[in-house]
């Protein structure tokens, strides 16, 4: 008889937002996690296979890791999430992705969890049920899902405050990286611009990292009606950071719905600071995004030498 129950977690969408809630729970509950690789090729070549053509690039990968999960672990975790209170809905794709993956790989035993405040579904209430779901004493269960919490809010803290002190970097342009953490951390998607960046000298700033209650609040600043969560935490670092960057690269995957409408949103409305829109497609050539990335820092630096001429003159 086998020791653990192995849990597969694709290591996309969500996963880079509760990672350590995720593995701490399950690692305390004596299972066994299973991550799947950074996303290369074929994973990216399964996904778009498993999905329908109208699906975002980010969706797609999610499929691709899933498949690679299959036969490796008794079950995968796919959360379903809907909204954390009134106006803190998320993309519709979270709360569709269970069904979405449960009718396309039939063969697969998922576990998840449900949460939807405005229906009482609570992510503690779906932890203690996974629990149960796995025949683990509540006790431990309530342990583990409390153990996780905490080391995601100090990974939380700690990468706000590496953050923090890194805006104060002189000699240096600093550029804020606007874009969901699956988008931002994905080998295929955000990895190359950052990497580029960082090639040429620059420091990314993360949206992502700052504090997130903070920048919901300050996403009011830029429009008081959005109501996707996750979009609002990002836009808000936008004020936040102001100050201390000198230029803004938002990055999204085609074709997302929310973000193609609040990344424009922002164009229009931020004004002072120079902007790219970078929209990651499966076609995506690293040359031409290499490209652009050099002519967007061409025009910082340019604004920057004629700022200090003036300044001078």
């Amino acid at each position: 008889m086998k020791d653990k129950i192995t849990i597969g977690i694709p290591r996309a969408f969500l996963y880079f937002k509760y990672q350590y809630l995720w593995q701490t729970f399950f690692t305390e509950l004596n299972c066994q996690v299973i991550l799947s690789p950074e996303t290369n090729k074929k994973i990216l070549k399964d996904g778009i296979d498993s999905s329908i053509d109208e699906s975002c690039l980010s969706a797609k990968i999610y499929m691709g890791h899933l498949a690679y999960l299959r036969g490796k672990a008794d079950f995968i975790l796919v959360p379903r999430i809907v909204g954390f209170g009134r106006k803190e809905e998320v993309c519709t794709k979270f709360n569709a992705l269970y069904d979405i993956v449960k009718n396309t790989f039939k063969e697969v035993n998922l576990l998840s969890y449900n949460v939807d405040m405005a229906n009482q579904e609570s992510e503690f209430k779906g932890f203690m049920k996974m629990g149960r779901e796995l025949g683990k004493n509540p006790v431990l269960v309530l342990r583990a899902y409390l153990k996780g919490k905490r080391l995601q809010k100090q990974k939380e803290l700690l990468l706000a405050e590496k953050q923090e002190s890194l805006i104060l970097v002189k000699d240096k342009l600093k550029i804020l990286i606007i874009a969901h953490d699956y988008n931002t951390y994905d080998k295929v998607v955000g990895y190359p611009v950052v990497k580029h960046l960082e090639s040429l000298g620059i420091v990314p700033v993360y949206a992502d990292a700052a504090d997130k209650k903070q920048t919901a609040l300050k996403s009011r600043l830029i429009s008081d009606t959005l109501y996707w969560i996750f979009n609002k935490e990002l836009i808000g670092a936008i004020d936040h950071y102001q100050k201390n960057i000198d230029g803004i690269i938002f990055i999204s995957t085609f074709p997302c719905g929310p973000d193609s409408l609040v990344n424009e949103l922002c164009l229009r409305k931020i004004k002072g600071v120079p902007m790219a829109n970078i929209i990651v497609d499966e076609l995506q050539g690293e040359a031409g995004l290499q490209t652009r990335i050099e002519s967007f820092v061409d025009i910082i630096m340019e604004r920057k030498k004629t700022g200090r001429e003036a300044q001078i003159g």
